[in-house]
């Protein structure tokens, strides 16, 4: 069998993708249920050196959109980073997934070997599509919706693995 970049990638970030959404709407009634202000469990951090909820939402979709756009040879979407409440988040996790689902599978032909160049100046990585995704991009996606998950769980969100991992 043949390794498939688009396989080991777009369906992955659109299942843990869809699992966010669901969170999302949870969060928002459990916020809503206890009379808890949107704006402390967005703003939340599992330590002061560490990434707000919100952050941690914007974070993971730009790696599933910034993936998925390079891995296909096209241009990374800019998103402006604006959200201030669970239902912008929402949008932006609607627009990541309506992103992905505009790749298609023949766009990533050849991504195992495609040049990805990140970040710039003296943060300029290169890569190949293959180590691109399996050892940054996936990895730094998981991280960002892991964290995410464990700060609305640490906040009373009744979630478990099963609302993480979603269905495919």
């Amino acid at each position: 069998m043949t390794f498939s970049v688009y396989t080991a990638s777009i369906p992955v970030f659109k299942q843990i993708l869809n699992s966010l959404n669901a969170i999302l709407d949870k969060a928002e009634a459990h916020a809503t249920d206890k009379k808890i202000d949107q704006a402390a469990l967005l703003q939340f951090r599992l330590f002061p050196d560490m990434l707000p909820f919100v952050r941690q939402i914007q974070i993971a979709t730009d790696f599933a959109k910034g993936a998925g756009a390079r891995l296909a040879g096209q241009e990374v979407p800019a998103y402006e980073d604006t959200e201030k409440s669970f239902a912008d988040l929402k949008g932006r996790v609607v627009k990541t997934l309506a992103f992905l689902d505009s790749l298609n599978e023949a766009d990533f032909g050849g991504a195992e070997e495609r040049a990805i160049v990140t970040g710039s100046g003296e943060k300029t990585k290169h890569w190949v599509g293959q180590t691109y995704l399996l050892h940054y991009a996936l990895p730094h996606f998981f991280f960002h919706a892991t964290t995410a998950y464990d700060i609305l769980r640490h906040n009373g969100l009744e979630i478990g693995k099963k609302d993480f991992i979603g269905t495919w």
